[in-house]
């Protein structure tokens, strides 16, 4: 009898924690789409500057190099600019250039908060390279991932819950340990399988961003190709660990240029 309470009330909070997620919904002021999100553009903007100083001490800080990270700055905002990102959305967009110069990574946190360290600024070899890593991190926020993974993470974290409080059986008190670490390795699977999509919808954005600020999209491939050698070495760039392969991603760029431009990128745009 006590199991099936326990089974009942794992249902529950099952089913309140589906209803939370599926009628959470939020319209993306930029692609018009529906997002299972429950923070709004405000609370990202606020999470996102009480996590820069954090973030930039792991890498380093911020740069002293004054050209580069003006460099870096210039190209992000004409991107943000010419795309009128400014205007369409709430968010606050500042690109920082850490001054960590061996580690090969870039990132976004919510609310318009771009980075990209010295280690992979010095890999690129054109302004066209830049910014294709700086629209793909621009679309991370654009596309709000960061607020949709917050809100996959809690679905996951209040399902496992609920399964482990159903299936307890105070007869066999290891059962419920079993079931509870597969439901988190499911609850993983399920994250990293958005993670990936989350990735290849930041690129297909840097397609669609970097040309209208001048920008040939397919620097971006060159980008791939040159971290997909460096990941032949001994020392795996960090940005490798946390998207998927480059060598998967060219193929999926080339069909993103290719749905954006069928007659062919459009000349005159910077490399």
């Amino acid at each position: 009898m006590r199991l099936n309470f326990r089974f009942i009330i794992g249902l529950v909070i099952a089913a309140v924690t589906l209803i939370g997620y599926f009628f959470n919904t939020s319209t993306n002021p930029v692609t018009g789409e529906k997002q299972h999100v429950n923070m709004t553009a405000d609370q990202e903007i606020a999470l996102g500057v009480q996590a820069v100083p954090e973030m930039a001490q792991q890498y380093g800080g911020e740069s002293r190099d004054a050209r580069a990270t003006a460099a870096v700055q210039q190209v992000g905002q004409r991107i943000v600019q010419a795309n009128g990102l400014d205007q369409k959305t709430k968010y606050q967009y500042r690109f920082h250039l850490l001054a960590d110069d061996q580690t090969i990574n870039a990132f976004a946190l919510p609310g318009g908060q771009v980075f990209i360290t010295q280690g992979l600024l010095k890999n690129l070899t054109t302004e066209g390279q830049l910014a294709g890593v700086l629209a793909h991190e621009i679309g991370h926020v654009v596309g709000r991932h960061s607020a949709e993974q917050v809100a996959k993470s809690q679905l996951t974290q209040g399902l496992t819950g609920a399964a482990a409080i159903a299936s307890y059986d105070p007869n066999s008190p290891g059962s419920s340990v079993a079931r509870a670490a597969a439901a988190a390795m499911i609850a993983k699977l399920v994250t990293l399988r958005f993670s990936r999509n989350d990735e290849l919808e930041a690129d297909d954005f840097a397609v669609k961003l970097t040309p209208v600020a001048g920008y040939d999209p397919r620097s971006m491939m060159n980008v791939m190709a040159m971290l997909d050698k460096q990941g032949g070495g001994s020392r795996q760039p960090e940005f490798m660990a946390t998207h998927p392969n480059p060598g998967n991603r060219i193929e999926e760029l080339q069909k993103d240029i290719k749905k954006q431009y069928p007659q062919g990128t459009p000349g005159g745009l910077k490399q």
